[in-house]
């Protein structure tokens, strides 16, 4: 026994070595991702209450406005980006936005279809659920509503006369593939893809992977109105408007994110982003996309970030805490630059999501391997050193 203590790095000889070389693995890091993907609603626009309603300071949408009213315990680890744009002009429909959440590019692919080689919208480019899996990452998809589906690329949508749903109360049913970023990634189409009965189970065991994309149906994702009235915090929103969608979304927002946040996985340095695919009516600055964090080491306290963000700016982030490298620079198609006209869009290129996040949380590049080399060459020393007595914290251990 003790000649296998004596070959052991004690905690404190790795945190000095850690502590000289400034190496910020010291610093708190986020643990396990969770995004939820919803659809078509602006943050602000020219007219808030035109056609498609903004979200921000809409009453259908009580429980998403909670978390921007500070000094509040609803928004105690929030933060959100109030000048998040369309990742590009002229990127829509829904489907590329989903298709840049993974691969940095819509890959001039602009079209709803379920993924085919007649529509052209299968890709092998690398994408960042494939660097996952190449770095032993962990990851979930869960769809809501496709085990309806025959398979993951595959739609489905009608009412079951079996199955209610158990956020809004009637049987309708939607999976739309659109919505599910990995199913157009020949690599990727079917991996690790659950349903919402297992996202619930998974809650409840706290049994999460490192990284959870979550894609609600299309009446809990805020994308279509039911076809009976919904009544949502006392309010009867009626049946087909946009109104009542944005309280469909509201309402599951706010069942889902405190059921997270009663989790382990949230409650250790865990994080949630509430994502929106585009802008609705314009692609310009004027009109702004939802981006809302939830973390323990969130800025908090309703912090708006004026830092310009887009769908690149997620996927960075991505990388960036899971140390997955290269960045993602996929070719973007000519003519596809960022709304606010400044070029970029490049994922090497734009800002990441650090300003939503306490200083120093989110590491500033992908790390390079040889940095790990570094650090085994500096540890391998210590172990050295430490048999002839050189470190101090070890001989007193001994002692």
């Amino acid at each position: 026994m003790r000649n296998s203590r004596r070959n052991q790095l004690p905690a404190a000889c790795a945190l000095a070595i850690l502590a000289a070389s400034g190496s910020t693995a010291l610093a708190a890091s986020i643990g396990d991702v969770f995004v939820i993907g919803l659809e078509n609603h602006n943050w602000t626009q020219p007219d808030p209450t035109s056609g498609v309603q903004q979200l921000m300071g809409n009453p259908a949408a009580p429980y998403i406005n909670s978390l921007i009213v500070p000094n509040t315990p609803a928004s105690a680890q929030v933060s959100y980006a109030s000048d998040y744009y369309g990742v590009a002009v002229g990127a829509h429909p829904s489907e590329g936005n989903y298709v840049w959440s993974e691969a940095g590019t819509d890959f001039g692919v602009h079209t709803d279809n379920d993924p085919s080689a007649a529509s052209g919208n299968i890709f092998t480019a690398p994408h960042l659920a494939a660097l996952m899996n190449a770095n032993g990452i962990t990851w979930n998809n869960y769809q809501e509503d496709v085990q309806f589906s025959p398979s993951p690329t595959q739609s489905a949508s009608g009412t079951s006369t079996t199955t209610i749903n158990p956020y809004y109360g009637t049987g309708q049913y939607g999976y739309a593939v659109k919505h599910n970023p990995m199913a157009f990634f020949s690599d990727t189409a079917t991996e690790n893809v659950k349903t919402f009965d297992q996202l619930r189970t998974d809650i409840t065991n706290d049994t999460f992977a490192r990284y959870n994309w979550i894609t609600p149906n299309l009446y809990d994702e805020m994308h279509s109105a039911l076809d009976t009235d919904f009544v949502y915090n006392g309010v009867t929103w009626p049946a087909g408007t946009d109104q009542e969608a944005v309280a469909e979304g509201d309402n599951f927002l706010s069942q889902i994110i405190p059921a997270i946040q009663a989790t382990n996985a949230y409650k250790n340095n865990g994080a949630i982003i509430i994502w929106f695919d585009e802008t609705e009516g314009g692609d310009t600055t004027a009109q702004t996309i939802p981006e809302i964090i939830l973390s323990p080491l969130a800025r908090g306290n309703d912090y708006a970030s004026t830092v310009e963000m887009n769908h690149s700016s997620d996927l960075k982030t991505m990388q960036e805490i899971f140390g997955l490298g290269p960045y993602l620079d996929n070719p973007i198609p000519a003519g596809e630059t960022n709304v606010s006209g400044d070029g970029y869009n490049t994922v090497s290129s734009v800002n990441d999501l650090s300003d939503l996040f306490l200083p120093g949380v989110i590491p500033t590049e992908v790390p390079e391997p040889a940095s790990l080399s570094v650090l085994a060459i500096a540890v391998a020393g210590v172990l050295m050193r430490r048999r002839r007595g050189g470190c101090r914290s070890a001989r007193t251990h001994r002692e």
